[in-house]
């Protein structure tokens, strides 16, 4: 590669970037050797064995790829013209993107997939559809990527299954359908959603025309009524979302043996020697179609049924048969044979290959020149992926905007979106690239920190040029010297001049191990170039707004880049500059970008510009990044205490290098790491050791988050409080001067789930709330942020939500699953006050007082945005009646609460509030009451853990007017709402308390494929660790089960370990969290009854898992734990006469 000169391509058109997705040992980083071999980057022969993008040295220890890779493939390719015409040749790049295929790094395939426009499915054709290539295959249309299906590992079908050429056709075109399958769910899903979306719209616009009074009114809802249904009813076309060989988008490969091929290879082939036209031939080339070698006709199905011919498929025939000739020839040592196919192919290979003992080497000689597998892949990405023009028009709209739906579009809205549909590179283009996550590495990578290797050209002008130097400088001095010296001068000075200074090129060792951060970048529009300055837009930005607006000044910053790389996997080779569509690393963004960002900048043409004056509109790609939300924690810290700097650094570079990783530091001091996995915290622990952190660092046992929630079991102790509904509990604070009720009621299964399911939409709601407040108050105290969530927030978002609903749908959904539930749950809907834990979880505070004014997060929203759109202001209170009254009285409990906390805080101790003690409200404590629920569902009452499905009743609240008058001016607001927090926390406690209280373990998804003779040790590892088996189907055609269970995260630990250990690696698992599943035990349970002593002893000899569960994350915690340190029996003695 010294030699080669590295640009990217400024041609457009002919760039594609694509990435290779699919499940963990389907052949991805194998698959990409050969097409690194093709540019000279690896040699031929060890292409498939290297790995070479596998750059980690744990990533070869264990042969699967842990973090994405990218390299940029330049090659040559001569086009087909439509009238079937070879065209001229044209220089094409590819822009490669290697991602892992372990569920644990999931984040590494979002990271990657948001650069592409085209992604390479692998699929194993033994193991066939597994779990993450229907992930893969999601994000793909997630993102609006063009995918191509490369069924990978087909010698596994001669040499493994020894399957026929008729049995390997059945085989792949059942395994197509599968992937067709899961291709087409994704289509009808979008589609149920879009046909329910239009007959709300059309019941909405129904219910609009029957309340129209004006006649023209209603005849133009008439007439929209009518184009939306002609618009509606259009058939959808979804032949374009399916995998056919016929259309070019299947790749048959084998990256082992370095061949791979589509139909078109074998129809260009045999069309002229059977005189059929090409076009024709490679229709009937897959499929339900016979060839008739008498007739030398293409018979369908039904003709070869009607003559009763035994045919084979045309497939078989001309393709399959030919490939298992190669194969069983070179196995069998037929040496004639081989020397036969050789030559009938015209192929050229060495003697020393064709008489080579090792069938594998042939294999790949042979087919390397028959069936390349570069060439195949280059042709397909050419003709499938769109070029960055093509794709962005398709793609932009929905990053944009990703509330669109899948069949919506958009047009662009300013001159950068403009530049962004149509990857514009032009000078007078805004500049915009996507950061998609940030990566280290070390200095002495960097192509500023190792020595530059010189092409024999640039060495020779380099010493052509100092000998001229040094004839000059001996003129000028007019020191003449003997012919020995002047050539011994002449050498120093030229080996001086192509070697460089040593001394000021060497870098020492502790520079070169230094962590440099890059970002890893997409320019979708303009051209960037070392040394211009961008603004670098944090996800918080708000593209609504200008970017001098106060709540954006905080998200964005300007940046200067300081170096662009071409990624060439493990190399990085510096380039001056970028044009759009091209797949790139930047440097210059360390202490700006934490993780994503959005790079823009105005046109070159335009210069220095002030954006406050210009007020540019900037877009935000950042905020829409889909991640896996981390699930395994562990506490760290050094084995020396001196070294804690060395880990609080190490783990701000771990932050930023990962995309999936959060660090936490915990209230108690202790520093977390929070990781996707198993696998993923081993790659982390190790990352710090070795890299980041350099210092031997000891890290805690795993911390598992539990949840805690009750049930109404068959069998409960008698209610709490006498004469009052279970969970209820009654409670008073400061001698009585306030009472209040409270009860606690399980949510309904199916209402927590939705809840659970709509995290985003609550946040979503809370959002709005907080930015209509700040709109109606801008102009008296500004805009006090916008309260957009944070990354870590976002990837819990993302991995609880499913199908993000509006506001609106939100609540009309919720009330109907509560009425559902019976008559206790209806119209609770209006009286929800706040969800919880964090204003966003599962449970929620119900205002159950029965007064004219109550708190309802529903129609505080409604009044909000009232008021930011000028309904009403707080100078110009309603007029419409008591309601609005209510709403507007209700409205100003916090501000009521707060203004006589500060005008009392003013005053001292020796004055009174404005209100007066005498005037206090149960409303002017309301807030209080909202943050002991908050306290209370943060941190249950068995181990501290968040509480799931759990609703509390605020039903009563009083304040006695005696014990007011008592106390007069010695008592403070603060003192009686610190009171009433308190008391609100440990009253939701007990409430739980007071049914039968249940622990919920984080649970893992569990898939493993095994043979039917390890089957057994599968199941008794599983059993071991409280697993349970959901499904278990056997793959058609093989011997290998596909085991689907349930397993909770806290004994998953060793778990994959372990299975491998017991089925000598003949099965492994990959475990995807899959939220939260009650625990069928209560944890404070002791035998009672006569039974249950005569089966467990007065002790309770079996153990209480749920106890034990609860007790160690108490004891992690520095809880109250009961339990005994000594376990023994007093010593019995003979009792002496």
């Amino acid at each position: 590669m010294a030699g080669r000169r590295h640009q990217f391509s400024s041609a457009s058109a002919n760039v594609r970037c694509a990435t290779l997705m699919g499940h963990v040992d389907h052949g991805k980083s194998s698959y990409a050797d050969s097409l690194l071999a093709a540019n000279s980057i690896i040699s031929a022969r060890q292409a498939g064995k290297l790995r070479y993008l596998d750059s980690r040295e744990d990533e070869q220890e264990r042969g699967i790829t842990m973090e994405s890779s990218a390299v940029s493939l330049s090659f040559k390719l001569r086009q087909m013209q439509p009238d079937g015409k070879p065209g001229q040749i044209q220089d094409f790049m590819i822009n490669l993107i290697d991602t892992p295929g372990h569920v644990d790094f999931s984040s590494e395939v979002s990271t990657a997939s948001r650069l592409c426009d085209g992604a390479l499915i692998i699929v194993d054709v033994v193991e066939g559809v597994c779990t993450q290539t229907i992930m893969v295959l999601r994000q793909a249309w997630n993102e609006r990527m063009t995918p191509i299906l490369v069924l990978n590992k087909m010698d596994r079908l001669v040499t493994e299954l020894k399957l026929s050429p008729i049995e390997a056709y059945h085989h792949l075109n059942q395994l197509i359908e599968q992937v067709n399958a899961v291709m087409g769910s994704f289509f009808a899903s979008e589609r149920m959603d879009d046909d329910l979306r239009w007959h709300e719209e059309r019941e909405k616009r129904l219910s609009e025309k029957k309340q129209a009074k004006d006649n023209e009114t209603a005849e133009k809802i008439n007439e929209s009524l009518k184009e939306q249904e002609q618009e509606s009813y259009e058939e959808l076309d979804d032949e374009d979302i399916y995998f056919d060989p016929g259309r070019g988008n299947v790749i048959f490969a084998s990256a082992i043996d370095n061949w791979a091929f589509r139909p078109d290879r074998f129809s260009h082939l045999y069309a002229r020697k059977l005189g059929i036209e090409e076009a024709k031939f490679r229709k009937v080339l897959w499929g339900d179609f016979y060839f008739d070698p008498k007739s030398k006709r293409i018979l369908t199905h039904k003709q070869k049924e009607k003559e009763g011919r035994n045919l084979k498929p045309v497939f078989v025939q001309f393709v399959l048969e030919n490939i298992w000739s190669v194969y069983d020839s070179a196995q069998n040592r037929d040496q004639d044979k081989i020397e036969k196919i050789v030559k009938a192919l015209d192929l050229k290979i060495l003697p020393r290959d064709l008489k080579s003992k090792d069938s594998s080497s042939l294999l790949q000689s042979i087919f390397s020149q028959w069936l390349p597998l570069a060439s195949c892949t280059f042709s397909a990405l050419v003709s499938n992926a769109p070029s960055p023009a093509t794709a962005q028009r398709r793609r932009i709209p929905k990053m944009l905007h990703p509330e669109l739906h899948y069949f919506d579009d958009s047009e662009p809205g300013s001159p950068m979106e403009q530049d962004l549909f149509t990857a514009n590179s032009a000078s007078s283009a805004f500049r915009c690239a996507y950061i998609s996550k940030m990566f280290a590495v070390t200095r002495s990578d960097l192509p500023e920190g190792r020595r530059k290797e010189l092409s024999a050209e640039e060495m020779r002008e380099r010493g052509r040029e100092a000998r001229e130097r040094a004839q000059a400088m001996q003129s000028a001095t007019g020191v003449a010297l003997d012919a020995n010296g002047a050539a011994e001068g002449a050498e120093a000075a030229v080996a001086k001049a192509v070697n460089g200074d040593s001394r000021q090129e060497e870098l020492s060792d502790e520079e070169k191990a230094q962590e440099v951060i890059l970002g890893f970048a997409r320019l979708y529009s303009g051209t960037i170039s070392v040394g211009q300055s961008m603004y670098a837009l944090l996800p918080k930005y708000r593209a609504d707004l200008a970017p001098s607006h106060p709540s954006n000044a905080k998200h964005i910053r300007k940046v200067s880049i300081e170096g662009l790389y071409m990624m060439l996997g493990r190399d990085l080779v510096a380039v001056h500059e970028v044009p759009a569509g091209n797949v790139f690393a930047i440097r210059g963004l360390d202490g700006s970008v934490l993780r994503n960002a959005t790079l823009c900048g105005l046109p070159l043409d335009r210069g220095e510009v002030d954006i406050e004056k210009e007020r540019p509109q900037f877009v935000n790609l950042a905020g829409i990044n889909s991640l896996s939300a981390p699930i395994v924690r562990v506490a760290l810290e050094p084995r020396n205490p001196s070294d804690m700097p060395k880990l609080v650094e190490g783990l701000r570079l771990l932050n930023q290098a990962d995309p999936c990783v959060e660090t936490i530091v915990q209230g108690t001091g202790e520093h977390v790491i929070a990781c996707a996995g198993e696998l993923h915290l081993e790659r982390c622990l190790r990352d710090l050791r070795e890299r980041f952190a350099r210092c031997a660092i000891q890290a805690s046992q795993p911390l598992v988050p539990f949840r805690e929630t009750a049930v109404k079991a068959p069998e409960m102790a008698p209610p709490k409080t006498e004469g009052a509904a279970r969970g209820t509990i009654r409670s008073s604070l400061l001698n009585g001067l306030v009472t209040f009720s409270v009860r606690a009621v399980p949510l309904p299964t199916e209402v927590a789930t939705f809840l659970v399911d709509n995290t985003a939409t609550i946040r979503k709601i809370h959002q709005g709330l907080h930015r209509h407040q700040n709109q109606s108050s801008a102009a008296v105290v500004g805009d006090e942020g916008s309260g957009e969530m944070d990354d870590d927030q976002r990837a819990a978002a993302a991995a609880a939500a499913t199908k993000e609903l509006q506001p609106e749908e939100f609540w009309a959904k919720l009330e109907k699953l509560l009425e559902k539930n019976g008559p206790m749950w209806r119209d609770v809907v209006d009286k929800i006050w706040s969800f919880g834990p964090r204003r966003v979880g599962s449970n929620f505070l119900v205002d159950a007082r029965n007064e004219n004014s109550v708190r309802s997060l529903r129609k505080h929203i409604a009044e909000a945005r009232g008021l930011s759109q000028g309904i009403s202001t707080p100078s110009q209170p309603h007029q419409n009646g008591p309601a609005d009254a209510d709403g507007a009285e209700a409205g100003t409990h916090l501000a009521d609460a707060l203004e006589s906390a500060m005008k009392l805080g003013e005053e001292g101790k020796d004055k009174s509030t404005a209100h007066g003690a005498a005037n206090w409200q149960p409303k002017d404590l309301d807030d209080a009451f909202d943050t002991g629920f908050q306290f209370s569902s943060l941190q249950g009452p068995m181990c501290a853990e968040p509480l799931h499905g759990m609703a509390f009743f605020v039903e009563s609240v009083g304040i006695s007017k005696e014990e007011l008058e008592r106390e007069g001016n010695r008592l403070r607001l603060t003192q009686v709402t610190s009171g009433i927090i308190t008391s609100m926390r440990e009253a939701c406690r007990n409430g739980l308390l007071d049914w039968s209280p249940r622990l919920m373990l984080a649970m893992y998804s569990c898939d493993i494929q095994a043979s039917t003779d390890v089957l057994g040790k599968v199941h008794a590892v599983l059993s071991r660790r409280r697993g349970h088996i959901t499904s278990e189907e056997m793959k058609e055609g093989t011997s290998f089960f596909t085991v689907g269970s349930v397993l909770p995260v806290i004994e998953s630990f060793g778990f994959a370990d372990e299975i491998r250990k017991r089925t000598s690696g003949a099965a492994s698992p990959q475990l995807v969290f899959a939220g939260f599943e009650v625990f069928d035990i209560d944890p404070f349970w002791v035998p009672r009854t006569e039974e249950e002593l005569e089966d467990l002893g007065e002790k309770g000899d079996r153990e209480n898992v749920a106890k034990k569960y609860m007790d160690k994350v108490r004891k992690r915690k520095g809880l109250f734990v009961n339990q005994r340190i000594v376990e023994g029996e007093k010593q019995r003695t003979l009792k002496s006469n």
